[in-house]
């Protein structure tokens, strides 16, 4: 989660809430009630207070939009057309990153399905986030998985140790963050992080629009058509080739501007 700070500095406490911030969890979906109670065992009758509890220490941190509209509790990996690949990729010792991975939730699902933690890792720009994951998940003493703060653009940061590395990148809400040539330097160093050869995947979702272009905050907005393009370029800027498939879904509920939908995507090294 990096790259947004342009569109939500200024909104850091909650009596001058942005537009994107809402007080009370109406409701939890299945996916995140099996997971809070059986997962990290959380009392049934306590489980809205105690996530409410943590997401409030991280809005406090920042004010993304998927914080203060609770999106982080979507687990959109689960959503996604390639899940099950993945999860049993991940469950024959594969690895696999999320990047952007905000508290980790998206590993916690996976890790909560059957996917060994150690061949999980986590990267985001925020180490706060990461740290307050295992408070909100409470598995300090039992998740292996390696967490990173790391910023994607910065050549010597951290992450660069594991390039090549990784046979999965998850990245959901993360390229939308930034404009055209942002996303295409963003792709190219997720991209370098993966093992070489075929067969390599990337998958995930971000907010996209109907119409592409430049989006407010200096970020660009995809259609499916655009998207496809972006990773075009990306092939031809690395002497690599990939598959892609973007499909939206729903709409993007609440503060979006008009047309905004989920873009889905998988792209898959050849």
């Amino acid at each position: 989660m990096a790259g947004i700070e342009h569109n939500v500095s200024g909104h850091t406490e909650q009596s001058d809430a942005p537009p994107w911030h809402i007080s009370v969890l109406q409701h939890l979906n299945p996916v995140g009630r099996d997971l809070f109670e059986n997962y990290s065992k959380v009392p049934s009758d306590n489980v809205i207070e105690h996530i409410t509890i943590f997401r409030d220490k991280a809005f406090k941190v920042y004010p993304y939009p998927c914080l203060g509209r609770w999106g982080f509790l979507d687990f959109s990996i689960c959503q996604s057309a390639s899940y099950a690949e993945v999860l049993d990729r991940v469950k024959t010792g594969q690895k696999c990153l999320d990047v952007g991975c905000c508290f980790g939730q998206d590993i916690r699902k996976l890790v909560h399905d059957g996917a060994p933690s150690e061949n999980m890792y986590g990267c985001d720009l925020r180490k706060d986030f990461m740290e307050i994951g295992y408070d909100l998940f409470l598995d300090k003493r039992t998740l292996k998985t390696t967490f990173v703060a790391a910023d994607i653009f910065e050549a010597n940061s951290d992450l660069r140790k594991f390039d090549g590395q990784f046979n999965i990148v998850h990245a959901a809400s993360f390229f939308h963050l930034f404009d055209w040539d942002c996303q295409v330097l963003a792709a190219k160093n997720v991209a370098a992080l993966l093992k070489p050869g075929p067969g390599s995947l990337i998958v995930g979702r971000q907010a996209g629009n109907v119409i592409s272009g430049p989006g407010k905050g200096n970020i660009f907005v995809h259609d499916c058509g655009s998207f496809i393009k972006l990773w075009k370029q990306v092939g031809e800027e690395t002497k690599t080739k990939w598959n892609v498939e973007a499909q939206f879904t729903e709409d993007v509920l609440g503060f979006a501007p008009p047309g905004t939908r989920w873009l889905a995507f998988t792209v898959r090294k050849l």
